[in-house]
């Protein structure tokens, strides 16, 4: 089964209260086995326009993703995210198959 991951791209409008958010995410995220794979760095847009901050999280597999998503947990964090961030997030499941070369 593959792994799964959050893709987030976020443009912080209200940094106090988008810290909260940070602060009170981590119980979902140990919760279902997440792993920050990325979390802010600075982007450099090739192609499209790039958000504030990106955040790729692995969870074990696609379940997991989406039940910390909808988890009581989680959705309390989110819930101090409101009118901090404009967020764009998605759940895709991880590559398994051949590479190149």
């Amino acid at each position: 089964m593959p792994k799964a991951y959050w893709i987030g791209r976020i443009n912080v409008s209200d940094p106090d209260k988008y810290q909260k958010y940070v602060e009170a995410n981590a119980p979902a995220f140990v919760k279902y086995g997440a792993r920050f794979i990325v979390r802010g760095g600075t982007p450099t847009a090739l192609e499209g326009e790039a958000r504030q901050r990106n955040v790729v999280i692995e969870f074990p597999d696609r379940e997991s993703a989406i039940a910390c998503w909808n988890s009581p947990e989680y959705q309390a964090a989110r819930a101090h995210r409101e009118g901090a961030a404009e967020v764009d997030l998605i759940v895709i499941e991880g590559y398994e198959g051949p590479q190149p070369g």
